[in-house]
């Protein structure tokens, strides 16, 4: 693969929509490296911190959490975006967006979210509540709500992993609905993929739910890696051998996601192409593709649907849902600088937006001062 073989594909930061609310141009970082600035320096972004991946805190110190899984992902983003030749700042910056909408307890506190919404005819889904987050919840700034971002990230985050036609979400009509958003927004989505499964592939052996034979028999990869590191450090303790494999695996679906996308894009010439496509530019070749799902299929089978995590989940969207009751009951228990704020809203989204901020253990306190049982 030629360096910088995506360059022609990269977008223009001189053609950026720009922010909702005008600016002066800072003397030395550009617009998406002032973005990226400000999602790390926002308090939604620090609450990542004490948020669930997949293991929830009290196993271990050494599991990711959500903000860790975040690094992941942008370090994989960006050496993903600087061989390709596209944005790195604002590939950087998406990446270190990409989260931050989520609730606590991981995608379990999502669906619980969800199912509770629903019963008043709403829905939460992170990415959206992300965009609320960037908009409007964070207030640092005395001359403009939320962080005004670019509309380049903003539409990076409600579409990086998925996209929507028009009018199918009325409130996103804003963002060239129907239209595929620039490659730097496309990759996050696959790059999350190889942090997450690569990371669950480690901590579900930290944890003792992965057994390196039993990966060698369900992903081909993994064997071919396992067998490689037996040659080449037979004395090594299977930790040792693990960690190995597990950095080839990176290795290897950052190559076949790079080598994929090269090859889906060979007939596009511009960033307009790209947004024009019927599909997605950004892909796995064929044999990552196999890969990851194998992967995916034994993760699922062993790590996701364990006993262990399993009870954890519904232990913690109990926690949520006797939370949210609580509060639609006695909206007074709410902070009052919160319920001034939230005025706008009806009680049931105020309940979910206050739930959605809070860290994993913030809830848990919470529930034990308002003596949920």
């Amino acid at each position: 693969m030629p360096p910088a073989a995506l360059a022609h594909l990269r977008f223009p930061l001189e053609r950026t929509c720009g922010r909702r609310y005008r600016e002066p141009p800072h003397p030395y970082r550009n617009e998406f490296q002032r973005d990226r600035d400000r999602v790390v320096h926002a308090r939604a972004f620090r609450r990542l911190e004490n948020k669930t991946q997949v293991f929830t805190p009290g196993l271990s110190d050494h599991f990711r959490n959500r903000l860790t899984h975040t690094i992941e992902v942008s370090q994989i983003a960006r050496t993903v975006a600087g061989v390709l030749g596209i944005d790195e700042d604002l590939t950087e910056a998406l990446s270190l967006a990409h989260d931050i909408g989520h609730p606590p307890f991981a995608h379990a506190g999502e669906q619980e979210l969800d199912r509770l919404l629903s019963g008043f005819g709403e829905r939460f889904d992170h990415n959206l509540h992300a965009l609320r987050i960037v908009e409007s919840f964070e207030r640092p700034y005395p001359s403009f709500p939320g962080l005004n971002l670019t509309f380049e990230v903003r539409e990076g985050i409600v579409k990086h992993s998925r996209d929507f036609s028009p009018g199918e979400i009325p409130e996103l009509d804003e963002y060239f609905p129907g239209m595929r958003p620039p490659l730097e927004a496309q990759l996050i989505d696959l790059c999350d993929e190889i942090a997450y499964n690569t990371a669950d592939l480690d901590d579900g052996y930290r944890a003792g739910l992965v057994d390196i034979d039993d990966a060698c028999r369900a992903v081909d990869k993994v064997q071919e890696l396992a067998e490689t590191a037996a040659i080449q450090f037979p004395g090594a303790p299977e930790r040792v051998r693990m960690h190995s494999v597990v950095r080839g695996l990176i290795n290897w679906l950052v190559s076949g996601l790079m080598e994929g996308t090269v090859a889906a894009a060979a007939a596009l010439a511009s960033v307009e192409e790209v947004r024009a496509c019927d599909g997605r530019v950004a892909r796995f070749s064929p044999e990552t593709a196999a890969g990851t799902r194998q992967l995916k299929s034994f993760l699922r089978d062993t790590v996701y649907e364990s006993e262990r995590l399993v009870s954890d989940r519904r232990y913690s969207t109990g926690r949520i849902a006797g939370l949210f009751e609580f509060f639609l009951a006695h909206p007074d228990r709410l902070p009052a600088n919160y319920l001034e704020e939230s005025a706008d809203q009806p009680l049931h989204r105020r309940v979910c937006d206050y739930i959605a901020g809070m860290t994993d253990g913030f809830l848990l306190r919470t529930c034990e001062q308002m003596n949920i049982p």
